[in-house]
């Protein structure tokens, strides 16, 4: 499977923003990336060069591949609502993202290496496909043989964020899709309207 394996803060730098979490590399230097560093003068994105940045900070910070993140548009764009906040909808929705988001791993590449090595399982069947669409009501756990792996226990013990559309039973080592997350709740900095403006071209 293609995934993004170059240098982060690079990326992180090109959209000014630490997209991949923390990062101490980015804070001492918060500017574009390049030869001339930040007395580089740049000249002003055309709107098309705004649009096109939005959709590729998303696929990085989401690790998602261009014909995924096509695929997901043209779903998103097919239901009744708002075609941006459907998108996300269904992004945060994918198994690696809801792993990622319950604590179970530290990062979204990590959730996505837990997954790809069936260490996952929903409702009480493996599933190692980290683009697979979980819906409401569906439980997502750690399987018996994972559940002492340092990596997950470890991301469980530093687990801090709590999200309103995900249960967490700590017991059972299992977390349960309660609903979709309206806009407000998706903590990712994304202007998804610009994404929509340049599929709509």
């Amino acid at each position: 499977m293609a995934r993004y394996i170059g240098p982060k803060t690079k990326i992180a730098r090109k959209f000014k923003e630490p997209i991949f979490g923390p990062d101490k590399a980015f804070e001492k230097k918060n500017y574009p990336p390049g030869q001339h560093g930040n007395s580089r003068r740049r000249r002003k994105q055309s709107e098309y060069g705004v649009q096109l940045m939005e959709k590729q900070k998303a696929k990085y910070t989401y690790g998602i591949l261009e014909r995924q993140f096509k695929n997901i548009f043209k779903r998103a764009s097919r239901k009744k609502g708002i075609t941006g906040e459907i998108l996300l909808q269904l992004i945060e929705a994918r198994l690696d993202n809801v792993v990622f988001r319950l604590g179970v791993a530290p990062s979204r590449p990590a959730a996505r290496q837990l997954v790809g090595h069936r260490h996952i399982l929903v409702n009480g069947e493996i599933v190692s496909i980290p683009s697979y669409s979980i819906k409401a009501g569906d439980i997502i756990s750690v399987r018996e043989k994972s559940k002492s792996l340092e990596a997950i226990t470890d991301s469980l013990a530093s687990r801090s964020n709590a999200y309103s559309w995900l249960e967490w039973d700590e017991n059972l080592m299992a977390g349960k899709f309660l609903n979709y997350p309206e806009r407000a709740e998706i903590p990712e900095n994304i202007k998804e309207q610009l994404i929509v403006e340049l599929y709509s071209k």
